[in-house]
């Protein structure tokens, strides 16, 4: 790998993918950054990759943010979030009902079927769970069944799938509830998958944070400052740059912070999904 170029790695979660990163790419390149990309398929192979420099920074998700902080602390190492979108910032899960439900709140839960997204989805699953042991003291197995929707694994949720399928089990009558973000159960609302009307919510969650891009432990700071200034330079209203920040769901970017994933972190100590070191634990994890 090239010194001289500065390499990101992303999932490709969806087709767009190519598209975006082909744009920043152009657009690094046109301001004097020389950049590449390199695409992986699961974000648990982009995170090993940060550890044995095949690429200087990673266009993380969450939950592999989660991952690479600990393995970098295990080795004595550090990464960095550096920046973030608009939209990465104070989200917020919601547990749903059918609005014909006799569940009024969360507590009702007990004994009860509850849908979520992707096993590793950090929004439809993990932090659902949190806030039902923490708040409520409902521990799936014990107090509930969870049914997951294990779509696509390794993509951490991304691509939503498990979250309009838990939907459209609650909508069949298959689980009591179901775990989506916030933008989604207003999304679904939008294109028919849970009709106007149809649903309630019963619990939504504190804020929590979503991607960000993560330095890898050694990574060239004077091509990541020029990296994160030009990001920072991009603008909505250059219809230039317009397209590229619509497809990737921002208006802007904004200088990373860590402070937002308290709560995923303690749902990944109580789920047994990553050990403090890193290593994966959940043995049903398939990517």
């Amino acid at each position: 790998m090239s010194e001289q170029t500065l390499v990101i790695g992303a999932v490709a979660y969806a087709p767009k993918v190519v598209t975006i990163w082909e744009g920043f790419k152009a657009f690094f390149i046109a301001h004097g950054l020389p950049f590449d990309y390199v695409l992986y398929s699961n974000y648990e192979r982009q995170v090993e990759a940060q550890f044995d420099g095949s690429i200087h920074r990673a266009w993380n998700s969450p939950l592999a943010w989660v991952r690479a902080d600990r393995i970098a602390r295990s080795k004595g190492l550090q990464v960095k979030s550096v920046a973030m979108r608009d939209t990465d910032i104070d989200l917020r899960s919601v547990i749903v009902v059918r609005a014909d439900s006799d569940i009024e709140k969360a507590s009702d839960l007990r004994d009860k079927t509850i849908g979520a997204g992707a096993l590793d989805s950090p929004q439809a699953t993990l932090i659902p769970l949190d806030q039902l042991r923490t708040e409520e003291g409902l521990i799936q197995r014990d107090d509930f069944t969870l049914r997951i929707f294990d779509v696509l694994g390794g993509k951490h949720g991304d691509h939503i799938g498990g979250e309009r399928d838990a939907a459209r089990a609650l909508m069949a009558h298959e689980v009591d509830a179901c775990c989506l973000i916030a933008g989604n159960h207003l999304a679904f609302g939008l294109d028919g998958t849970l009709p106007a009307g149809s649903t309630r919510i019963i619990a939504s969650t504190a804020p929590f944070d979503h991607c960000n891009f993560t330095t890898s432990p050694g990574a060239p700071e004077r091509q990541i400052e020029h990296f994160v200034t030009l990001l920072l330079s991009m603008r909505w209203d250059d219809p230039l740059v317009r397209p590229l920040l619509e497809l990737e769901g921002l208006r802007e970017w904004r200088t990373g912070r860590t402070s937002g994933y308290a709560q995923l972190e303690r749902a990944v100590d109580n789920e047994k999904f990553y050990s403090p070191d890193g290593r994966i634990l959940n043995t049903d994890y398939r990517y």
